[in-house]
């Protein structure tokens, strides 16, 4: 069995998911951002201003990161703390930008399914791709996208490296948050169709980090960044 991160790691280049020239900001929705505890971002338009404004100067920067990060957002939102385990660990890497940024391919793949999983905070419109990599196969994600990205979509479809496959969606459409794009890598995806955890509880975050690599392997933004 290949080793899937060794072999993300080890290919050259990867095609920029959002191709725009604006740089890019580290994000931190964790506990240790002090401003981010005295706030109430139950109101989705409060957290987008505040994500906009306060931390992406009026959209001067992108906004990145949150791959294995504890985040302390998820707790306005049912969807993550309706159980007897809240989920808080995510499990991708979020990329902050306007409503209606293309979403390129990183490399030739199929897409797997697709959904619109239209819950408040969920991921919104949903496409999964398939990809076959120096004989390992693995799955991206890519969610909280515009209704508009699931039209011309259909399971097998063929997607080439750059494409322009997706579009990120605008709030509430996209599950209800300020526009950015939920990118994730998923080394087995089992019955998964359309959907997939993007974020797990902490007891369940080693699993589930085993399964999802950090994005940054394609991404390779974040390891630049201090």
């Amino acid at each position: 069995m290949p080793d899937l991160s060794k072999t993300l790691r080890e290919y050259p280049r990867f095609s920029d998911l959002v191709q725009n020239s604006k740089p890019y900001r580290k994000l931190d929705f964790t506990e240790n951002n002090a401003d981010l505890m005295r706030r109430d971002f139950s109101e989705t338009s409060a957290f987008s201003d505040y994500v906009s404004r306060e931390l992406l100067s009026e959209n001067t920067f992108n906004g990145i990161g949150g791959y294995a990060e504890n985040r302390i957002i998820y707790r306005h939102r049912k969807h993550f703390t309706d159980s007897d385990k809240p989920r808080s660990i995510h499990l991708g890497i979020d990329i902050w930008t306007d409503a209606g940024e293309p979403v390129h391919a990183p490399l030739d793949g199929i897409v797997h399914s697709y959904a619109f999983n239209d819950h408040y905070g969920d991921y919104g419109p949903t496409i999964i791709l398939a990809h076959e990599l120096s004989g390992a196969t693995f799955y991206t994600l890519y969610g909280h996208l515009s209704l508009e990205s699931l039209k011309d979509i259909y399971q097998g479809k063929p997607i080439s490296a750059g494409e322009n496959f997706a579009f990120i969606g605008p709030y509430p459409e996209n599950g209800d948050w300020p526009p950015h794009l939920h990118f994730q890598i998923i080394s087995d995806i089992g019955g998964y169709r359309g959907d997939f955890p993007g974020v797990s509880s902490v007891e369940e975050q080693d699993y589930y980090l085993a399964l999802c690599p950090d994005p940054d392997l394609i991404l390779r933004i974040c390891w630049k960044l201090t």
